[in-house]
């Protein structure tokens, strides 16, 4: 009998680990999930109007933010026109930011919008969810005179 209790407790163990690192993992957004939520986002705007969907991209508990992926959009010229997790940043022209080894990335992500119908571009940006900077991959589309883009950081 002693083992038995032994063995389901080892059994418990395992099944608990497994679960703590299942919820670990699925705490991260994908690149998959990037681009889907991306697609998404485009989809709609082109469907319900861009006034509905910014204000939705905007909402943190709206349909285009999951976990640390979230949806931007910015006008070609760098104006920042929804944010997924930093609605100060709305209404603000962002083309000169630097990320913390000073890469203009905004300014980057606009000239490969030029040339390119979709990317992904990297960068380091704060994540939302732990509250430091990380690596980050963003995918983006374009859309008329605009850039959509969703992400995935890399901790």
């Amino acid at each position: 009998m002693n083992s038995q209790v032994r063995r389901c407790s080892q059994v418990l163990v395992v099944v608990l680990l497994l679960a703590i690192s299942g919820s670990a993992l699925a705490a991260v957004a994908t690149k998959d999930e990037a681009v889907a939520m991306v697609k998404k986002a485009v989809a709609a705007i082109n469907t319900e109007g861009a006034e509905k969907v910014y204000a939705e991209i905007s909402d943190p508990k709206g349909p285009f933010v999951d976990r640390d992926l979230y949806i931007v959009v910015l006008r070609m010229d760098g104006l920042v026109l929804a944010h997924g997790a930093d609605k100060k940043r709305i209404g603000t022209n962002q083309l000169h930011d630097k990320d913390v080894d000073g890469k203009e990335f905004v300014k980057e992500r606009m000239e490969l919008a030029k040339s390119e119908p979709s990317f992904w571009q990297s960068y380091k940006f704060m994540n939302p969810v732990t509250k430091t900077i990380e690596p980050k991959q963003m995918y983006c589309e374009r859309l008329n005179d605009t850039v959509v883009c969703g992400g995935v950081y890399q901790s």
